[in-house]
């Protein structure tokens, strides 16, 4: 499976090290420890010996004049015979002494003759149970047996206690490593929150200032793409601005002259009609153009002011334009950012829309909850045209409109940061709603 996470990626590596790492320290530590331990093992049958040779060689006096046996008896459960003790963990020590010609003198409980293979040479030597030292003195030899399973659960045991914390801090070193490298990536998450909440309006520069020396170069190759973008975006408005503003005094004066033949030619006047309709068509695209190019660069937010008079001046311009307008608004000040003149745009588009595809008269209503709706009857709506409402050019089979005032009213909701929506009413026509953004929003 491959990892598409700079930080599961770099999670995993380090932890496969640090992983790695403690294992072979480990390894090392156990195999260091067991060196010792049988150096410690070895060096404590090497005093038992020790020792046992002047014990040994009383108890061989002793027999000689009073008639023992050799045997020497277990005192106690921790003795190996008199004078010397051992511990549970380390297993009980078998011993045995022997003159020059190998006849056994002394011996200890339990030192069987299969314990002691013959011949015993000094110094260490296992066999398959026992660890064996063997030594002479003064015509004596002795050899000290230690079981090598009692050898073996302590190490186990050692090493058990050696493991156990291991097991215990890898998880939480590894824990650890997940919270550093996540920690670690902070500035890049903040920096990709940063471009996904961009709008698709703000091509503002990225802030550069804290930011580590591995982003700054990724972030100064991004401003340097967003300033190409917005300059070219800034072209295009500028273009059609201009074009549209240039277009309006010939398109004017080339209505006047048609209504000059018209007054002086009457059997013109039918096709002179035509050409002025279509003369004023493209006067209102010329305006919606540079309606659109305000709406894609101009300045939508400000201070917060109160909206109410600039909703009733335009309801009365459309009413004296002969629109027929129902207006409710609120008693109380309803205070937004939104620049007067960007929503005079947002409503006049709205209310021509409604007057130019509706039928009846238009309700507009401004809510205290910042809540502007424009709403008109028609014809039924289908879910594929509310979905396409919004869109550039996009306008209904009948409609002798250009498709730019809708999307006029999206461009300058998205860049303000207000809501918008499209609702078919119940009994045919369309209800739209635009959230106004509030003064807490600046």
């Amino acid at each position: 499976m491959k990892l598409r996470s700079i930080q599961a990626r770099l999670a995993l590596v380090v932890g496969l090290g640090a992983t790695l790492f403690w294992l072979a320290s480990a390894a090392l530590t156990a195999d260091r420890v067991s060196r010792e331990m049988r150096s410690l093992f070895d060096d404590d049958l090497r005093a038992t010996a020790e020792r046992l040779l002047p014990l040994a060689e009383r108890e061989a006096l002793g027999r000689a004049m009073g008639g023992h046996d050799g045997r020497v008896p277990r005192y106690h459960d921790d003795d190996d015979g008199p004078g010397v003790k051992h511990d549970d963990a380390r297993g009980p020590l078998v011993w045995r002494v022997s003159d020059a010609q190998g006849r056994t003198v002394l011996h200890s409980e339990g030192a069987e003759e299969a314990i002691f293979p013959a011949p015993l040479a000094e110094g260490f030597s296992d066999t398959a149970s026992h660890r064996i030292y063997v030594t002479t003195a003064q015509g004596l030899t002795i050899a000290v047996a230690a079981p090598l399973t009692s050898r073996a659960a302590l190490e186990r045991g050692l090493m058990l206690r050696l493991v156990l914390p291991l097991a215990v801090l890898l998880p939480l070193s590894l824990l650890g490593i997940a919270w550093a490298v996540r920690r670690g990536l902070m500035p890049l998450r903040a920096l990709r929150q940063e471009v996904a909440a961009r709008g698709a309006q703000d091509l503002s520069p990225l802030p550069a200032h804290d930011l580590p020396e591995e982003l700054r170069p990724i972030t100064e190759a991004l401003n340097a793409l967003l300033a190409r973008l917005g300059a070219a975006f800034e072209a295009e408005r500028s273009f059609a601005s201009h074009a549209a503003h240039e277009l309006r005094t010939p398109v004017a004066g080339a209505i006047a002259q048609i209504q000059r033949l018209r007054a002086e030619t009457p059997a013109a006047g039918p096709r002179a009609a035509e050409i002025e309709a279509t003369l004023k068509r493209l006067m209102r695209t010329s305006e919606k153009l540079m309606q659109l190019a305000r709406a894609e660069g101009g300045r939508v937010t400000g201070a917060a002011t109160d909206i109410r008079t600039a909703v009733r001046i335009l309801a009365e311009d459309a009413r004296r334009a002969g629109g027929d307008l129902r207006l409710s608004l609120p008693p109380a000040p309803v205070l937004t950012v939104m620049e007067p003149d960007a929503l005079g745009i947002v409503l006049r588009n709205l209310v021509e829309n409604a007057l130019r595809h509706g039928t009846g008269p238009v309700d507009v209503r401004l809510g205290a909850d910042l809540r502007l709706c424009v709403g008109n009857d028609g014809p039924l709506l289908s879910a594929e045209t509310l979905a396409r409402l919004g869109e550039r050019f996009e306008k209904g089979e009948d409609s002798q409109g250009m498709g730019l005032g809708l999307a006029i009213v999206r461009t300058i909701a998205d860049r303000a940061g207000a809501g918008l929506t499209f609702t078919a009413r119940p009994g045919g026509g369309l209800e739209v709603a635009v959230t106004l953004p509030g003064a807490q929003t600046t």
